[in-house]
């Protein structure tokens, strides 16, 4: 297989662009180096581009790998065709190399293995050929065993007692030849995922449960969407499901027999039957085993991919700076965790007031939140999402309205996802942070920095437990979190660090900066005091050249030697950048000078882009990125993402009305439709047909995670407390 001139079709770039990445892949650079540092190798190859490319690089070298291994053993074994190998060369995924090797595998005992070590082969041989005009029972007399000469029990395994023992034995062969052979498993998949349909009836119809609407469902399988795959597969697993695929079986038998039977010959109703046999026994099963499995792959790879977008949007969700947050964690009976966090995340009062059931001791919490807010000026709630938010969210409005009455601030309220808060409450990493601080308390600690940076603060959670996913706890989980790793490390990269307050969990995601690396970093810190450039990296232990030369450019050194380490200028580029604004009549120190920048912006964009690079012995993507850096200095590219929706006054679910318009925040994309945050207890969905007058194939097209959305009330369920909103507006 030419892996280079399938990786250029299948991701539409040009061959030399597929040969030049690889090779960059190969020395070890990370995606996110590559995809930033060396667009003139790749041509511009995105983040994006290259995680898939990098996936299907390893696919495909695995394929060809499988592919010699196949081809070896069939040589070994001295049954290698110029067919056989031309099968192989052409196969394009791993189950096709599987099914054409199926016939030369070692197998379990079968009961064409056991005819087979009866000597019956040359008999199936015979009955398969449909030549012979000599009755099939005279043929067959001729390995009958003579039980005369068998005197061990080897040689009473290879009996055979009678005729009709004979040809069952032989036909048990014929079965098993039919169901190896690669071109009729191929087709017959091919005719199921054209014509097949899947099936599901409730195993226990008179139990409620929430995969009723599968209790009597039927969808062709070629138009099953991988949300209802991974529902079906979840019903069937937890018992309420019973799944069946109905395939045209008359249309593949017939398909095996235009092959195998050749006129009409004493053979044929032998040979049907041991079609029907082989059908039934052997491949149906094994059919059935490969397209649920397909299915499965493929609904997983969609739900990894959607998970994996969402949490990219969650981890660039807009961060809330030079503000104090009171992070309130919900909670009934055991109280409200209460958590003040300044503006730089510093940790600055805690408590636990009691507002909900049971106490309901709304004077008292109230009096005391009050007290925070003069004390600390606060300037706002970030309220968790989870028990007791609706309740938590009502008292916490009231307290705003009464800061406004008493003491003339104005404050106001956000909700946040506290997915994974508690896991990262109880984990090692939270009690290194907070050694004097109680684990109930530490989630409210964490909600209230998510709100202020949610990237710092969500990279210290497993991916997994972010909660924006769909199925994410039913795919692959290695996979899952693979995909989920490489999201991150790009959002992270994208971002930038600030060198001297990033934690260990945040700069283990700079590329080439492991664990190790990251928390040796922070010791440094300790022991050295604020890191003042890049270059000084190289002092800390086990951070050599080559990790420098990956992570240096994601680095940022506020208030460090050097003004353009604030920016995403590559310590490689220094000289360029220095150069290019010395072109233009400045120095690197004017770019802390905001009226100089206003100069130098203006200037920088008027350039002659090929002229410069030309002059300065630089590729225009290169250039490009430079004159954007220098531009905008210490720029977080998350400050161009919707901030969260501020909220003073809480609504509720009884004063939702049809038709009524309203600003949500998108919470989760599906396959299906978006989760939108519209400020009642539970977030409202739009479906995929509610999302655009136009046709609409990817939810994902239209909304992202974090997006503030206008939507319009279309339905409203009080019995279970769920609204259907609409973007057609």
């Amino acid at each position: 297989m030419n892996i280079i001139k399938t990786l250029a079709e299948e991701l539409n770039i040009k061959e030399m662009q597929v040969e030049k990445t690889i090779a960059l892949i190969d020395e070890g650079n990370t995606i996110p180096f590559i995809a930033r540092y060396r667009k003139e190798v790749t041509g511009g190859l995105s983040d994006e581009i290259l995680r898939t490319f990098g996936e299907r690089l390893t696919y495909l070298r695995n394929l060809d790998a499988r592919k010699e291994e196949v081809t070896k053993s069939i040589e070994e074994q001295g049954k290698m065709t110029e067919e056989i190998a031309q099968e192989i060369e052409v196969a394009k995924t791993l189950a096709e190399v599987e099914d054409i090797y199926r016939p030369y595998k070692q197998k379990r005992k079968t009961r064409g293995s056991v005819a087979k070590a009866k000597g019956l082969e040359p008999l199936a041989e015979i009955i398969y050929a449909q030549k012979e005009t000599k009755p099939i029972e005279e043929i067959a007399k001729e390995y009958v065993t003579n039980v005369e000469t068998v005197d061990n029990q080897t040689e009473k395994d290879k009996i055979v007692a009678d005729v009709q023992e004979a040809i069952a034995g032989a036909l048990d062969i014929i079965a098993e030849n039919i169901s190896d052979h690669a071109n009729y498993r191929k087709n017959i998949k091919r005719i199921c995922y054209r014509e097949a349909v899947i099936e599901t009836k409730a195993a226990k119809p008179e139990e409620k449960s929430s995969y009723e609407m599968y209790y009597e469902f039927t969808e062709n399988i070629n138009r099953l969407p991988s949300h209802r795959i991974l529902a079906i597969n979840r019903g069937e697993k937890e018992e309420f499901l019973k799944v069946k695929i109905n395939k045209p079986e008359d249309k593949i038998i017939n398909f095996i027999e235009r092959d195998v039977i050749e006129g009409q010959t004493q053979f044929t109703d032998y040979l049907k039957n041991t079609i029907l046999d082989s059908w039934k026994r052997l491949i149906e099963p094994s059919i059935d085993r490969e397209i649920r499995s397909d299915l499965t792959g493929k609904a997983e790879e969609k739900a990894i991919k959607v998970f994996g977008k969402n949490a990219k949007q969650l981890l660039l969700g807009a961060p809330i700076k030079n503000l104090t947050v009171i992070g309130f964690d919900p909670a009934y009976r055991t109280g409200c965790k209460i958590a003040v966090i300044d503006e730089t995340g510093k940790v600055l009062a805690t408590t636990t007031i009691y507002p909900t059931e049971p106490q309901n001791d709304v004077e008292k919490a109230s009096k005391e939140l009050l007290e925070l807010i003069k004390k600390y000026d606060v300037n706002m709630f970030a309220i968790g999402n989870g028990t007791a938010s609706r309740e938590s969210e009502i008292f916490v409005s009231d307290v705003i309205k009464q800061a406004k009455e008493k003491l003339g601030k104005e404050v106001h309220y956000a909700i946040v996802s506290e997915a994974g808060a508690s896991v990262y409450s109880a984990s090692k990493l939270a009690t290194e942070e907070y050694p004097d601080i109680n684990v109930s308390l530490r989630g409210a600690i964490s909600i209230a920095r998510r709100l202020q940076d949610p990237l710092a603060e969500l990279v210290k959670i497993d991916p997994k437990s972010i909660g924006v996913g769909q199925y994410q706890h039913d795919v692959d989980q290695k996979k899952l979190s693979e995909s989920l790793t490489g999201v991150v490390e790009d959002a992270v990269n994208k971002v930038g660090v600030d060198i001297n307050t990033a934690t260990p969990s945040l700069l283990s995601y700079v590329s080439g900066i492991n664990k190790t690396i990251a928390n040796n970093i922070v010791k440094y810190r300790d022991e050295n005091g604020k890191i003042k450039e890049r270059k000084e990296l190289l002092e800390v232990s086990k951070l050599g050249k080559v990790a420098f030369e990956q992570c240096a450019g994601f680095i940022r050194v506020f208030d460090g030697k050097n003004p353009l380490e604030i920016t995403g200028v590559h310590p490689e580029s220094y000289e360029v950048a220095e150069k290019l604004l010395n072109m233009i009549g400045y120095q690197k120190d004017d770019i802390k000078d905001s009226e100089k920048l206003k100069e130098i912006r203006t200037k920088l964009s008027g350039l002659n882009i090929a002229k410069i690079g030309e002059e300065l012995k630089v590729g225009e993507l290169t250039l490009k990125d430079i004159i954007a850096e220098l531009s905008k200095p210490g720029r977080d590219p998350r400050e161009e993402m919707p901030k969260p929706v501020l909220r003073s006054d809480v609504l509720k679910f009884e004063d939702l009305q049809d038709n009524q318009i309203l600003t949500g925040t998108v919470r989760n994309v599906t396959d299906f439709g978006a989760f939108v945050d519209i400020g009642v207890k539970h977030d409202g969905l739009v479906h995929i047909s509610e999302m655009s007058h136009g046709f609409v194939k990817n939810p994902s097209d239209i909304v992202q995670v974090g997006d503030v959305v206008k939507v319009k009330v279309i339905g409203i369920d009080k019995e279970r407390q769920k609204v259907k909103l609409s973007m057609k507006i």
